[in-house]
């Protein structure tokens, strides 16, 4: 495998170790610099493996004081597809709930989960990236499955179509202001979570049972038509949501659904413009004003 060959793999590694497109692609960019510094090594692939998760974990790091001071529930920067999802999306590792949870993990911790769970390396190939040893990365990665297991939910395989179908229900009743419709596709102990920032209008915690989500959810797509705004089904993360347009087109928000048992469980709604600027140009309809982001 040559070297540009190599990039989506790359990409695919550093998302999942922050959580955010633009970043990953710095890093990966960063890497491919830093390869043109030294020799060619013996294993190309190991080598910007072991390059991208070494700029990955410092990149966190210089991170954590500014993901702690987040206003608001953090979300990562969703990876969108029209169609069906790529590979990088269809896998459990990359789906929002997943990279939410590998934000309670330390930078190793994470670097450890991640080469080992989902790309399937060897503990003698993640030693010499994290510069442990190899019954330490066991210890890491045994300590890292039990910091995810506390708050882990039940994974749930869901078919596409039945996905799909699900959200279109989701997307008709909401559009309609139907309150038993939504209801009816919403889990009992259904969790809305809104990531704006500080910068758009989201909700400060998250919000919990199927009847407040359902009102909370309808008063806002209730508005639709009255402010032109479009709501298109799409793939997030690997399963199924969609993206709401304003009036000339531009990204309101993206919202990913989490689904279990034949119900909606989780509703990510990511309206950070910060988050969403890798998709396209966004909108200010949902924003908040400035003095009361100022505030």
């Amino acid at each position: 495998m040559t070297v540009p060959e190599l990039r989506p793999l790359l990409f695919s590694i550093a998302y999942r170790m922050l959580g955010s497109v633009a970043e990953a692609e710095d890093v990966v960019q960063e890497a491919f610099l830093r390869r043109t510094t030294v020799e060619a090594p013996d294993n190309e692939r190991a080598f910007m493996i072991a390059v991208t998760i070494r700029i990955a974990i410092d990149v966190l790091r210089s991170a954590r004081v500014r993901r702690e001071a987040y206003v608001g529930s953090w979300l990562p920067e969703p990876l969108v597809e029209a169609e069906a999802p790529r590979r990088v999306e269809e896998e459990e590792s990359v789906s929002i709930a997943m990279l939410v949870l590998l934000e309670r993990l330390t930078p190793v911790e994470r670097a450890v989960f991640v080469l080992r769970e989902s790309f399937d390396l060897d503990y003698g190939a993640i030693a010499g990236i994290v510069d442990r040893g190899e019954d330490n990365c066991r210890q890491i990665l045994s300590r890292a499955r039990r910091r995810l297991e506390e708050d882990a939910r039940p994974r749930f395989d869901v078919d596409p179509a039945e996905g799909r179908a699900l959200a279109e229900r989701f997307l008709a009743a909401a559009r309609e202001g139907d309150l038993d419709g939504l209801v009816s596709v919403l889990a009992a102990d259904v969790a809305l979570v809104g990531d704006g920032g500080g910068k758009a209008r989201s909700i400060a915690r998250p919000m919990v049972g199927a009847a407040a989500v359902a009102r909370a959810l309808s008063s806002f797509y209730g508005q639709v038509e009255r402010r032109g705004v479009t709501l298109e089904p799409v793939w997030v993360n690997g399963a199924p949501g969609f993206r709401t347009l304003d009036a000339d087109g531009l990204l309101v928000n993206v919202v990913g659904l989490e689904i279990a048992e034949g119900r909606i469980a989780r509703v990510y709604s990511m309206l950070n413009p910060d988050k969403l600027g890798h998709l396209g140009p966004t909108s200010t309809l949902g924003l908040r004003p400035a003095i009361e982001r100022s505030s």
